[in-house]
């Protein structure tokens, strides 16, 4: 199958002016398999993004409002006895989709967010002892406001662990403010979206990057920049193995961006912020979120860089 990122990207940039790195990302998230955590302040466009990737990629989705009174049994579903069949039924929560957008998630309970941790990692959820596997492809996108925002919580850091990456919209700069507001004043942008790609063509692509070389150096190169993290005197806790597994997916959805079909160590670097930054935990007080960044970046720098010559490609 050929490489139809470039169309899915271009269709993206329809309805999000100037925001072409996180529309990249997202969609490298998707390749590898995995889900993404937007957080920023209201009115960013996280939920004009994720509504747009669910039209260009051809996903089933359903969106479910995160707040103090949601309970388990909406993301999962529950089962309920059917008189006319004299049996206990299955009622399918929100979580039986392709896409799960899932908005402001550290507004409600710790035991409702914990409901999406099997659904993440095991696509599939467990009703009264009962397993249902969840559709494939199965991706969550979920948005959060920032910690200290009036009602919210932060995330367990188990569940911040199945993000495979964070990112933040940010606000537009000016002319692109301009032209989002040029492009609302008629109808939807949404509406003019054009499907690009299915959600079996999809799989097939995930796939494609699964199976993108990646050479022993590249994994050592990984692996101590993770071990960075977990030796670091300002940071109590490091990126985990999932993590480091995460950065390994990240870095082949990249190449893949790239026409290649082996990882270097640019396609490494390129994704260690969105795939990192929500798995550290600061010692002390914690930093900000630009400070964290910093922070990364100079773990990154301090790292040698495998030498390319010295890659196997194939």
């Amino acid at each position: 199958m050929s490489n139809p990122s470039t169309h899915v990207l271009n269709e993206m940039k329809k309805v999000m002016n100037g925001k072409d790195d996180v529309i990249q990302n997202v969609w490298m998230t998707f390749l590898a398999g995995g889900h993404v955590l937007l957080e920023d302040l209201p009115g960013v466009g996280k939920t004009t993004l994720a509504k747009a990737f669910s039209r260009v990629v051809g996903l089933d989705s359903n969106r479910i409002q995160f707040t103090p009174d949601v309970v388990a049994s909406d993301v999962i579903g529950f089962t309920m006895f059917d008189k006319e069949k004299n049996e206990f039924v299955f009622k399918e929560g929100a979580v039986m989709c392709n896409l799960l957008l899932g908005d402001e998630i550290n507004r409600t309970s710790s035991r409702t967010q914990a409901a999406l941790l099997e659904a993440m990692q095991e696509k599939q959820v467990t009703v009264d002892g009962v397993t249902y596997p969840l559709p494939a492809p199965f991706h969550v996108i979920a948005t959060q406001n920032p910690y200290g925002t009036i009602g919210t919580q932060p995330l367990p850091t188990a569940q911040l662990d199945r993000f495979m990456t964070k990112l933040s919209v940010g606000y537009p700069d000016f002319e692109d403010q301009v032209a989002m507001l040029r492009n609302r004043q008629q109808a939807d942008p949404l509406s003019s979206l054009t499907q690009i790609i299915t959600k079996n063509e999809l799989l097939a692509l995930q796939h494609q990057v699964q199976n993108l070389f990646i050479d022993d150096e590249i994994l050592r190169y990984v692996t101590a920049l993770t071990e960075k993290t977990r030796n670091h005197s300002s940071i109590h806790q490091g990126i985990s193995p999932r993590g480091a597994l995460a950065l390994c997916q990240m870095a082949k959805a990249h190449a893949f961006l790239q026409q290649r079909d082996y990882v270097i160590p640019e396609d490494v670097q390129a994704v260690w912020l969105p795939t990192s930054r929500h798995r550290i935990v600061m010692s002390g007080v914690p930093g900000t979120a630009h400070e964290q960044d910093a922070l990364l970046e100079n773990l990154l720098h301090s790292v040698a860089t495998p030498d390319q010559a010295m890659l196997a490609t194939f």
